[in-house]
């Protein structure tokens, strides 16, 4: 069944966004300012090799962008969740 895959493939997706969350622990131990989270310059040559990445891949560009658009926002505000003044 379809679904089912999509659900095994969820459950896959889970383990990798759990992975990025203990990596991005670790840089945010690095960070003394919160004003060190939001880095424009990275997040625009992030989301400029997506697209690029994406198009090779032949993945839909306007889907990647906004998935990896949304999942920076979200870790921003996690970043800002978790960030503890040193």
């Amino acid at each position: 069944d379809i679904r089912k895959k999509l659900d095994k493939l969820d459950d896959k997706f889970l383990i990798l966004v759990k992975k990025r969350i203990k990596l991005v622990n670790e840089v945010l131990k690095t960070k003394k300012y919160k004003n060190q989270i939001i880095d424009k310059k990275r997040i625009r040559k992030i989301l400029k090799d997506i697209r690029r990445k994406s198009i090779k891949k032949k993945v839909d560009p306007v889907i990647s962008y906004k998935i990896w658009s949304s999942m920076i926002r979200a870790f921003i505000d996690y970043e800002y969740r978790n960030f503890k003044t040193k």
